[in-house]
């Protein structure tokens, strides 16, 4: 049993650390940089999903997290940086995190795209100290593979998710308890 405690531990120890060198290596990410790796993330989004470029076409805002990382054993936790665009011009920073405590092993990388249908919509990410997910507006997870039947006269929601680029194995893929905050850069 002694053996199992210190295996969770090294394990939770090693993770904490991972998270906090990959924060800071996110964190020296610059403005040019994160716009090159949004504008790259939305073509190919686009070019692989016509209702993800139709919703595009018609929203207020489009906010862009080209590289989460996400990982955990027992505690995880993600992190990323993206920016918000607003007619096709970059007018924000943002960053999502997220911990969380549970059953949970692996690790994972990808990217996701809000879609904001709605000037309402859009004011819950300068609410407060910033936006926590499953709090506010319903947002709407699309399959990109089973977007074909989404266009914008069927699309009713306020906000619409794609995820992007996924990479590695991590049980479960959410925004439920992810916190958007805006940063500086």
């Amino acid at each position: 049993m002694k053996h199992v405690r210190l295996t969770v531990i090294l394990f939770v120890l090693a993770f904490a650390a991972g998270v906090c060198a990959y924060e800071n290596q996110a964190g020296a990410a610059t403005a040019h940089e994160i716009d090159l790796k949004t504008k790259m993330t939305l073509n190919n989004l686009y070019a692989n999903s016509p209702a993800a470029k139709a919703l595009g076409e018609k929203a207020v805002g489009i906010l862009v997290f080209p590289s989460v990382v996400k990982g955990g054993f027992i505690v995880g936790g993600q992190y990323g940086e993206g920016s918000l665009l607003k007619n096709g011009r970059t007018v924000g920073y943002y960053n999502t995190v997220q911990l969380s405590y549970g059953l949970q092993a692996g690790g994972q990388k990808y990217g996701y795209v809000l879609f904001f249908m709605s000037e309402s919509a859009m004011s819950w990410l300068n609410k407060s100290d910033g936006w926590e997910l499953g709090v506010g507006p319903s947002i709407v997870v699309v399959d990109i593979g089973a977007a074909k039947a989404l266009t914008t006269t069927t699309a009713q929601s306020q906000i619409y998710a794609f995820f992007v680029d996924q990479k590695g194995l991590m049980a479960g893929l959410g925004l439920q308890g992810t916190k958007i905050t805006k940063i500086n850069k």
